[in-house]
């Protein structure tokens, strides 16, 4: 009971961060996974993409009602989106777990100092 209430409680902080600041919602969830549930990388990785369906399509029109979506632009990046997504999800898979939790990891270190000094 106590996982099932902690996976509920980590879907609504992800849910709300990631729609509040529109970042991607993996940014919490998968180290969460990791660290707080004690999931592989891997398997955090693809739990978190096949949560960002449903909670982008909630924020998504959400936004889109105060007409805070541009059509355009959200088509085009789906279309390299799903490209993108079929070529990382194969290089994932083929990269052993511990360079993955690395690279994740340094990928949030980058992201962090942008933000930091911009």
């Amino acid at each position: 009971m106590i996982e099932f209430i902690g996976f509920v409680f980590l879907g609504l902080a992800t849910g709300l961060i990631a729609s509040t600041l529109g970042i991607g919602g993996g940014v919490i969830f998968v180290p969460s996974l990791v660290m707080f549930f004690g999931f592989a990388q891997h398997v955090a990785q693809g739990t978190s993409l096949a949560v960002i369906v449903p909670t982008a399509i909630v924020g998504t029109v959400l936004h889109a009602q105060r007409g805070r979506v541009n059509w355009r632009v959200a088509g085009l990046v789906a279309i390299g989106g799903i490209a993108g997504g079929l070529l990382g999800a194969w290089v994932a898979q083929s990269l052993d777990p511990d360079l993955l939790r690395r690279l994740f990891a340094g990928l949030l270190v980058a992201i962090a100092i942008r933000m930091i000094s911009s």
